[in-house]
């Protein structure tokens, strides 16, 4: 150690030699240092940077306006908390840690024992607890505050490292005060040192003649939860060795010569600064989309932008609309005018799947490359979902940035190597931090963002560091795709992130085909509050009318209104006919309707139906003329098989080799979301009404040879849809044990109820798209019995079961589910208690926002003859023409970075029999049988602490008591042994 900076700073003139002598970064490898005194400072730049140059503006005007001072008062704030921040390292159970840097402290007169001597109850007072009890100490002494004006403040220190202290810690702690100023002579120096630091901040930061002013401020907890986040990237970014490096310094700097080093290596693309766009709605989809030659924005989109420029206040709009609508285009547009209204810097996309997700991507990076912006503009994008880095999309984006890695002396955990079995893995904060510099936790706070709707939940689930998640929402507009995908469990979540928005006053845009009345009152609510005495008649009408398509808006704690734009002069008669559910009457009957060529898609509700079904029709077709399409197959074979989809079946002039005679696809609900697909006939298993509906929306979606669809063939030119998966002879329709597995008796029943006016061809009406939508799915989820009389038994006790369930998954998901915002004024103490701990880093975590048993995900390869690995021998060259199938993956070492990525792009999430407790436990055993030591090191990234299964060269293999075999053309098959 030597010396404590010879750049003399303005807060370093202000420190007597106790106070300069204090650590608060070392690195031990290289014996690097950081004086606590010189971290505060860059803390408390960074945090002004950031404030300045990218933080959006809504967030600033919401933090300005809980202060007195407007937004002058708000910086102050920030940068004064980032520069006190780490006050608790200015105490003898941190400063112990590394003896040498102790032993100077000591030779300045702060005594203390060694960290062995401390002992355990050093835990008691890890640093953000210590400098939160020291902070609210100092305002109580020197400023006259009481102890419940302290907290909201003092909460955002002792919270900087993920979680805010609780009660019980914050008592534990007083009762060992040892932990904070060493017993004996120089107690008094300690606590002389603390204080002189504190005034120190709080003149260098400008906060002194504040203090007295904000003793009568009542922070609201939005506040205080976006402050928490900001203190924690300036920690993150000022605790960067690469860009604030430690002393000795080998090039010595001043301060602000420091901070704008480090601010240019850093390069932190700014925040979106929308501009209400000029000229209509039709000038502006023309400017925004790709759109054909003459077409003209249809009602729906042209009312959600004028919704967006007419309410009082961005807030909450509901669009329903049918599919292929262009309610995405609709979206899109209106979040750029309510960013512009409100401040956003940027918009969250959020979709129920990664393939979806997948999907949405290259839409939004063309409607970004269509947005006005100065030259030199430089945005911020990501993918947000787990797999990706393997989106090659996503990945030509990561290739143009660079990587940053952050350490810090911080958290009592030693590390240790992570297997797949390890069910609860804690994340220091530095391995936090790390991560958070070069992937998620960081990414979230991009400006734009595409990524599952798990991305939104995890904002509503109580787990470590969820502040950064509510900074990374609070400053955008969010669009939620697909409302209706999403069960009771799901919407638990979302309705409380839907209540921290509202109070964020975070625009929102949700999209919907098929939402049930109900549900939509319920979102309203969720986000504005309750309905109260003025606006219970709004929410009401919210919830009766019938309307469609139908935009519903809505801002914090306001009334909602409602618009009814017309539909389009777009529109589908479907005549719906029942099928017994027997394999040769499908064959029979698809020979029939086939016999002059066309393209069938045929929705089962299991993959086991999937494959049984596809089986039964190569036989009568060939195995060429039948495509398969489900959930288990590799990523890399299911981007591959979304992509085939498209190119054969999509939009007329964009599918390029639709078959020319019969074909069929045998599909699971991944047909149902997002592809643009057209088929000529469709045979699908009973579902709830408003997944039949979804699948309908791929029925005849395009017109093929104009309104009398002349090109499709002839038998095929009026849209049929054939239901099938039920015993229709049975008194009540009895659906297979597959589809009430999956979706329970009474929804699938009431589907069944809504339908008969429609089943039946010519006996019934032909079901009208989309006038009949919104009926169909007001009629099947309205409270009460629905159906004939005679079914009112089976009705009954099937609403029994789905009401028990419903019951049961609300109460699971409140398990870990957060808290509406407190009264303004109460601290944050305790506010992610009783959580998950890192909601990424566990496999309890990464289920907890949706209701399914936890999955196990594993990496297929393929184990040659001779034992050696390699990657699957199917595996297209990749974009740049490079081959990746049959890649050796050799054992004793780290594989190529081209192999271990085409490996990784092969993750497979294997089904429902690996879920169980004891076939999951045996499965890890078996699979880490193959656990390869030279894929878990720090250059294996793709491949460490991942899961193998290797198959043999017949693509099959053994796993806990059940037989896997593969293929690329029908995926994952299981069998019990």
């Amino acid at each position: 150690m030597t010396g404590e900076g010879d750049a003399l700073t303005a807060l370093h003139a202000r420190l007597g030699r106790p106070a300069l002598s204090v650590w608060a970064k070392h690195e031990r490898d290289s014996d690097g240092w950081l004086p606590l005194w010189r971290h505060m400072e860059d803390s408390a730049a960074v945090a002004g940077r950031l404030w300045d140059e990218w933080l959006p503006l809504s967030v600033r005007r919401l933090i300005a306006g809980a202060l007195p001072g407007g937004e002058a008062d708000a910086r102050r704030l920030v940068v004064w908390l980032a520069g006190v921040h780490d006050i608790g390292k200015a105490t003898p159970a941190f400063a112990c840690q590394v003896e040498q840097l102790a032993q100077v402290m000591r030779g300045r007169g702060l005594d203390m024992r060694s960290r062995q001597a401390m002992g355990a109850d050093r835990r008691l007072a890890p640093h953000g607890l210590a400098g939160q009890v020291l902070l609210g100490e100092w305002l109580e002494e020197r400023h006259g505050w009481t102890v419940k004006q302290t907290g909201q403040f003092t909460v955002v220190v002792g919270g900087h490292h993920g979680v805010p202290p609780e009660h019980g810690q914050i008592q534990a702690l007083d009762r060992h005060p040892q932990l904070l100023r060493t017993h004996g002579s120089s107690r008094a120096l300690w606590k002389q040192m603390q204080q002189e630091l504190l005034d120190a901040c709080a003149d260098e930061f400008g906060v002194r003649e504040s203090l007295a002013v904000w003793r009568a401020v009542k922070l609201p907890q939005p506040v205080q939860v976006l402050l928490s986040a900001l203190v924690i990237v300036s920690d993150w970014i000022a605790s960067n060795p690469d860009l604030f490096p430690y002393f000795p310094e080998d090039v010595p700097r001043t301060g602000p010569e420091r901070i704008a080093a480090a601010w240019r290596g850093l390069d932190l693309p700014g925040p979106w600064r929308a501009e209400d766009p000029i000229g209509d709605v039709q000038e502006l989809f023309a400017s925004r989309f790709d759109l054909p030659p003459g077409a003209k924005v249809r009602p729906v989109q042209e009312a959600a932008v004028e919704l967006a420029r007419e309410m009082d206040e961005p807030g909450l709009i509901v669009i329903e609309a049918p599919m292929g609508e262009g309610k995405t285009e609709a979206a899109l547009a209106a979040a750029e005018v309510l960013a512009a209204r409100s401040g956003a810097g940027g918009v969250f996309f959020a979709l129920p799947t990664m393939a979806t997700g997948n999907a949405m991507f290259p839409r939004l990076l063309d409607w970004l490359d269509r947005l006005p912006a100065p030259r030199g503009t430089r945005r911020s994008v990501l993918l947000a979902h787990s797999k990706a880095a393997l989106n090659d999309d996503f990945a030509d984006l990561m290739g143009r940035g660079r990587r940053i890695a952050a350490v810090d002396v911080d958290g009592f955990e030693e590390r240790r190597e992570w297997r797949p079995s390890s069910h609860n893995r804690f994340a220091a904060a530095e391995l936090v931090a790390h991560a958070w510099l070069r992937g998620r936790k960081k990414a979230m706070l991009s400006s734009f963002v595409t990524g599952t709707v798990d991305q939104l939940l995890f904002a509503g689930l109580k787990s470590r560091h969820l502040a950064m998640r509510h900074l990374a929402i609070a400053g955008k507009v969010v669009v939620i795709d697909e409302a209706h995908a999403y069960d009771t469990y799901m919407s638990v979540y979302l309705d409380r992130v839907l209540s921290w928005l509202g109070a964020y006053r975070v625009p929102v845009v949700v999209l919907s085909a098929t939402l049930p009345a109900g549900r939509r009152r319920e979102l309203a609510e969720a986000y504005a509050g309750k309905a109260t005495g003025e606006t219970t008649a709004a929410f009401d009408a919210v919830a009766q009318t019938g309307d469609y398509p139908l935009l519903t808006a809505v801002t914090p704690g306001g009334a909602p209104v409602i618009r009814r734009p017309a539909a389009s002069a777009r529109g589908t008669d479907v005549e719906l006919e029942r099928l017994d559910d027997d394999m040769d009457v499908l064959a029979d009957r698809l020979e029939t309707e086939l016999a002059e060529g066309g393209c069938v898609l045929v929705v089962r509700n299991t993959v086991r139906r999937v494959l049984e079904t596809a089986a039964v029709l190569r036989e009568r077709f060939g195995d060429a003329n039948v495509t398969v399409a489900h959930s288990c197959f590799v990523d890399v074979d299911r981007a591959a098989k979304d992509a085939g989809l498209l190119e054969r079946f999509g939009p007329p002039g964009k599918a390029v080799d639709r078959p020319p005679g019969a074909h069929i696809v045998v599909a699971s609900q991944v047909a149902e979301q997002s592809l643009d697909v057209d088929f000529d006939l469709l045979v699908t298993d009973l579902a709830p009404v408003d997944l039949l509906l979804q699948r309908m929306g791929r029925l005849h979606r395009h017109q093929r040879g104009g309104e009398e669809q002349t090109d499709r063939p002839e038998r095929l030119r009026r849209a049929r849809c054939l239901i099938t998966g039920v015993d229709w002879s049975a008194p009540v329709p009895a659906p297979v044990r597959g589809s009430v597995a999956v979706y329970g008796a009474y929804a699938l029943l009431r589907s069944a109820a809504a339908l008969l006016p429609h089943l039946d061809g010519v006996r019934g009406r032909p079901l009208k798209l989309p006038t009949d939508i919104s009926p169909l799915v007001q009629r099947a989820y309205a409270e009460g019995s629905d159906g004939p009389a005679h079914w009112a038994e089976a009705l009954a006790t099937a609403y029994l079961r789905h009401e028990d369930h419903r019951a049961d998954q609300a109460e699971r998901a409140a398990t870990f589910r957060l808290d509406t915002a407190a009264r303004p004024g109460r601290p944050l103490f305790g506010w992610v208690a009783a959580g998950v701990g890192d909601a990424d880093d566990t496999r309890e975590g990464r289920a907890q926002v949706r209701d399914s048993r936890e999955s196990l995900e594993v990496v297929v390869v393929q184990r040659r003859a001779d034992g050696t690995l390699a990657t699957l021998p199917w595996l297209e060259p990749d974009r740049k023409g490079r081959p990746r199938a049959g890649l050796p993956l050799p054992t004793d070492q780290v594989p190529t970075g081209l192999a271990a990525r085409a490996a990784a792009s092969c993750g497979l999430r294997l089904p429902i029999q690996f879920s169980y407790a004891d076939v999951m436990d045996r499965a890890i055993d078996e699979l880490e049988e193959l656990h390869i030591a030279a894929w878990q090191v720090k250059g294996s990234h793709w491949l460490a602490g991942q899961l193998i299964l290797p198959l043999d060269e017949d693509c099959q293999t053994h796993l806990a008591g059940f037989c896997l075999r593969y293929s690329k053309s029908d995926g994952l098959e299981v069998t019990r042994v």
